[in-house]
Parts: structure tokens; sequence; C-alpha cells
């Protein structure tokens, strides 16, 4: 399979402290002490991964990322080249190339983004959804001015918000990180001609390409273009506060950990009464309120290396008293509060079943002894299948018997907020006390 990099920005926010470097080429110093451009990092990742045949697209000061890098044989990998000697746009090179790309599908990265991920999961995952186009997304600690992607079940976008476009009071935490899987076929249907391409158009301006607007957003709602929702490691690092806190990340060798081909560790938290206040069985929006230090534990979590994951039962659905759509619409608005307060989770799975039966408007297919529902532990074995989880080096924490037994029965530690004796491993007051006092460490 072949990858095109998108390597032409100037990086004009980060060229104060590097006037002289294209961006490719900023160093990077990590935990081993090794210091080697960004990009170089990136390639190596996927040559690690088999992904040897490589097409980099370049522009500003593109001699310095020739010279260093050649033909790619230094590194395990052939590297090609496509110069823009003036901007197509950041799909022009794309349709220039549309030849050389043949036709089976395509990695597409962005330089401008530091990312150290599971490729070829996300390729298997691509060919399983049998998808045009699949999206890397991921939640991040600014949603609020960060393009949106919207998904159904089956993970198919049906729209796409810009941070300039009007959105929902309340919505999933679900960000494009710019890395992509494409089947060429997409450019054809654009109906752009290449040969049009940098040439200049009956307005007297270069017409370009714009990746977005002319090829992915048309996609939406056709059932062909899918959200690969992952918490791998991906951050640009445009600015330079971004560029100091991806290289501390780095040295905590943060990045490369969070590729899910690496076992994970992860803090699971109930909802009701450990991230919001508890009012009994929530119906309601309206009484969904975080509860103090919340955001700034989960802010603390997700800069920890651990995963962020919500287990939490739902009778409500099951009686009847709650839809699915409902739900959903209440944790859209936990992870727009999250995200307003620059925290986010990383996965959120619910256990909509309820044993007892005899409630008006119950669900009868969902009225049953299920392997979900806290204190069994179906809830956390789904995430460590999907997240590649180690339990015994993860916490389950909560506020309940049901909380502390589940944790057990799937061999994590246990955190009980609140009092009582479940044999949990700490107790606390808060969430907030335990992400200050605990050894968060395997």
């Amino acid at each position: 399979m072949k990858t095109v990099i998108m390597a032409g920005g100037k990086g004009t926010r980060i060229s104060e402290l590097f006037p002289d470097v294209p961006k490719p080429l900023i160093p990077i110093k990590c935990a081993d002490g090794t210091e080697k451009p960004v990009l170089e990092w990136e390639i190596r990742s996927l040559a690690g991964q088999g992904f040897k045949d490589i097409i980099i697209t370049v522009s500003h000061m593109h001699e310095k990322i020739e010279q260093y890098f050649g033909d790619g044989s230094a590194f395990g990998v052939h590297i090609e080249y496509f110069v823009e000697e003036i901007p197509l746009g950041n799909a022009g090179a794309l349709f220039k190339l549309r030849a050389e790309l043949g036709n089976e599908s395509f990695l597409l990265l962005n330089a401008d983004s530091v990312f150290d991920v599971d490729f070829n999961r996300m390729v298997n995952w691509h060919n399983n959804k049998n998808a045009l186009v699949t999206l890397f997304t991921h939640p991040n600690s600014h949603p609020f001015d960060s393009g949106l992607v919207m998904a159904d079940d089956s993970c198919a976008v049906t729209s796409w918000l810009t941070k300039e476009d009007s959105r929902p009071e309340w919505y999933k935490n679900r960000v494009n990180a710019g890395l992509h899987v494409i089947d060429p076929v997409v450019l054809d249907m654009s109906g752009i001609n290449p040969d049009t391409i940098g040439k200049t158009g009956s307005d007297g301006k270069v017409i370009k390409a714009d990746l977005d607007r002319h090829i992915l957003k048309p996609l939406c709602n056709t059932g062909k273009m899918f959200a690969y929702d992952s918490p791998e490691y991906v951050k640009d690092m445009g600015t330079p506060e971004r560029y100091y806190s991806v290289s501390a990340d780095f040295r905590k060798g943060i990045v490369t950990d969070k590729n899910l081909n690496h076992r994970q560790k992860a803090i699971f938290l109930d909802r009701d009464g450990t991230i919001n206040k508890y009012v009994g069985f929530l119906r309601n929006i309206d009484d969904f309120e975080l509860l103090d230090g919340v955001a700034e534990a989960i802010r603390l979590i997700n800069s920890s290396g651990y995963l962020c994951i919500v287990i939490t039962n739902q009778p409500v659905i099951a009686r009847g008293e709650v839809t699915v759509p409902e739900l959903q619409l209440i944790h859209n608005k936990m992870e727009t509060l999250l995200g307003k307060a620059g925290a986010y989770i990383d996965g959120l799975y619910y256990c909509p079943h309820h044993p007892h039966k005899g409630y008006e408007g119950e669900i009868p297919e969902l009225k049953i002894n299920c392997e979900c529902r806290k204190p069994k532990a179906g809830m956390i074995f789904s995430a460590v299948n999907d997240f590649n989880i180690v339990p015994e080096n993860s916490w389950v924490i909560g506020d309940s018997e049901n909380d502390i037994k589940a944790g057990k029965n799937a061999g994590c530690k246990t955190v009980l907020i609140g009092s009582g004796e479940y044999g949990q491993d700490m107790t606390v007051k808060s969430l907030l006390e335990f992400v200050k006092t605990a050894e968060m460490s395997e």
C-alpha cells in the first residue's frame, strides 16, 4: 500500500522557533535521549509496520527535505517526491499523482501532525467496512475550536462541521485528525479535471483542489465514508506551545506507548456519582451536572498515559424511560462540558439491559440477564478487546459495590468513592483526590 505524506506547509506559526528549518525537519528529543526530525520518527514507524512505498508532497524548503531523506533507503523505505512549485491546494498533488496511485487504497497523512498509530489495524477496519474513505477521528482537549465529524451507529459519517460552522449545543467529541485511508476512485468521482489544476482560471486565480471541500465532504451521508475512532496519539505541533507539549509527550514515552499495537492501561469510570452528580435514575438531560473537580481529574488522566473510559449501567433504556437517542444526547452533554474544560474520554460503554420485568413501557428484548451489566465485567472486557488493555494495570473507579465487584471480576485494581467496605484497593472522597494521590503506574 502506498503512503502519501503532505509535507508542503510553511509552518508559519512555529517558524519563530525554527526559522530556517522546514516543519517536517523540526527536531524532537525522545525518552531514549535521541533527537530526530519529526518526519523521520513517523517514517520509521511506518516502515516498522510494513508501509514502505512513500510519496512525500513538498514545497517550502523542499530541497532540505529531499537532501535529508534522499530515496529513503537509509530509513528502510522507498521515497518519491512531488514538488509543488506553486500552491495547488491541499489535494492538488493527489490529482497530479492520480496515475501513480493506481487502483488500490492508499494512506494519506498530514505531516503537520505528530502521530504514532497502528495503521494496519486502521486499514483492516477500512477494508471490513468496504469504505471508500476512512477518517482517523479522536477526542481532543479543544473540540470547541476543532472540526467535528458526526457519524451514525455504524460509524458512517453523516456530517462534517468546521470550527466556523454552527453546531448543536451538545455534541460528541469526535475530531478529524488529518490521517486517512482513501480509495483513489474518489478522485475520479470529484469531477475535477487534473489538467486544470495549477492553471489560471477565468477569475484570474490559480485553480486549486481542496481535500475536504472537493473530495471528502461530498461523501457525507453516502454510507461510503467512515469515522475510525481511536485514542492513539495524533497532535498538531503548529505552534510553539504545542511543540513543547508534543516534545514533553515524546520524553515521557506517551507518543509511542499509545499506539494500539502496544498494551494499554486504563482508568474505567462509573458515570453517576463519579463523573456527574447522582440524582437517582437520570432521565432528563437538564439534571446532568459534572461534579466539582471531575474535569480537572480527567485532564490529569488524559496527560498520564492512561486511557479514560466510562462504563455505566443504564437500565432506563430497558425500562422504556429513556430512549437511546436521548441517552446519546446526555452523553454528548458530558463530552461537551468536559471538552470545554480541556478534558475528554477515550471510550464509553453502557449496558441498556435490566433483568427485572413489570415496568410500564419496558422493552421486552432488553429485559434479560446479560453479561455486561455491572457487577459483571462485560463492558470492561469489551474495552479490553477494543483497546488492547491490560486489566491488572488498570483501575475501576465508582461509588457503589457493583463498581468494585465489576473491577475485581475483570482483574483490575479498584477505587471506591464514598464509604463502605467491598474489598476495594483504595477509598477516596472524589475522583480528583484519587488522581492527585494515587501512584498510577504499572
